[in-house]
């Protein structure tokens, strides 16, 4: 089966404490809202105590067109790449020339050429690897990233797969957009950029990987496009997202995964590790109440939202690597890796410690 190797993490250099985000969002948002301090207390709510930025919070004092957002995403999206490609292959003694296939997945920026390409560029990669970009897939474009790589080495099981997830959720932030679903976007998101490493089980391994891929789902929820994704508008990207998902991963989490787990033989009672996406804090919750799970079962999804907000596609795998860094996989322990999306849509994937 194929496996994960390593995970090698981006983080942009401007770390901002949630305080510093709620009073320029207090500043911005009261003339549309005239009590805005009752508003406000979504920050603290939202369990959110820091969040990392590809610009200084001052950045956004003015209104930033969509032209130089995205200028700021590609530029950005290169240099954060870069170095986590570097973190992710360095201490395996690869290259960016051992790469066979290149996926880069994000939904918060545009670039054509894509930025696969750009990265082939770069960092003088083979100019014949195999390249994928994925775009829309929202929070759920990790595991929809793996599923395709996971796919690609089944085929190809003697070649190595790089996945990359590029997401800068601040800059599709809209300064003329006084709706109160942008009000909560902006106690929420953060930027963040993952490279993680896939190789077929042809591959000797330079070390212990993270775990083999057992295998994954994706599941599309019928009439449920308009619960999140954008609107695109003359300045950007609209953000759309329903109240209602919490309540939709409380009711409906448990019959799919139910449903995946019995596709490999297994219940829930097999899997020993949780490694969920914290879409925030009441998406946490629900993933706590469906399952019935304890808080340390989740104390890594909550750790990562404390320190860097939703960063979208990237999110799960700075979970995965917080959680196996400092505990991995015993042989044969069961992961799972779950995540909702726009679609609406929830993408799962089963890892099995080798």
């Amino acid at each position: 089966m194929p496996r994960i190797q390593a995970i090698g993490l981006g983080v942009p250099q401007y770390c901002v404490p949630q305080r510093a985000v709620q009073e320029l969002v207090a500043q911005r948002f009261a003339p549309a809202f005239p009590e805005i301090q009752r508003y406000l207390t979504i920050f603290r709510h939202a369990q959110i105590d820091t969040r990392y930025l590809v610009r200084p919070l001052e950045w956004w004092h003015e209104p930033r067109s969509f032209a130089e957002c995205n200028n700021v995403f590609i530029e950005e999206a290169l240099n954060l790449s870069c170095q986590a490609i570097e973190a992710c292959l360095q201490p395996l003694d690869l290259t960016p020339n051992d790469i066979d296939h290149l996926v880069v997945v994000t939904t918060t920026g545009l670039a054509a050429p894509s930025l696969d390409a750009l990265l082939m560029h770069r960092l003088g990669m083979p100019r014949q690897m195999r390249r994928t970009p994925i775009w829309g897939l929202g929070c759920a474009g990790g595991l929809g990233g793996l599923n395709t790589a996971f796919d690609y080495l089944r085929a190809e099981p003697n070649q190595r797969v790089l996945l990359i997830n590029v997401e800068f959720c601040s800059l599709t932030y809209l300064a003329d957009d006084f709706s109160k679903r942008n009000l909560i976007a902006t106690s929420l998101f953060g930027d963040g950029v993952t490279a993680v490493l896939l190789e077929g089980d042809q591959v000797a391994p330079r070390q212990p990987g993270l775990g083999q891929i057992v295998g994954t789902l994706s599941h599309l929820y019928p009439d449920s496009a308009e619960i999140m994704g954008w609107n695109v508008v003359n300045s950007g990207f609209e953000v759309v997202f329903s109240s209602r998902i919490p309540t939709i991963v409380r009711e409906e989490f448990r019959p799919l995964l139910e449903q995946f787990l019995a596709q490999h033989g297994l219940s829930q009672a097999d899997l020993g590790r949780y490694l969920l996406h914290p879409g925030g804090a009441k998406v946490v919750q629900a993933y706590q109440e469906s399952l019935q799970l304890a808080d340390a079962d989740l104390a890594v999804s909550r750790a990562v939202l404390r320190e860097y907000g939703n960063m979208s596609s990237a999110t799960i795998f700075f979970v995965m690597q917080q959680a196996l860094a400092t505990q991995p996989l015993v042989k044969d322990e069961l992961g799972l890796l779950a995540v909702f999306g726009p679609g609406f849509s929830a993408e799962l994937g089963l890892i099995r410690g080798e």
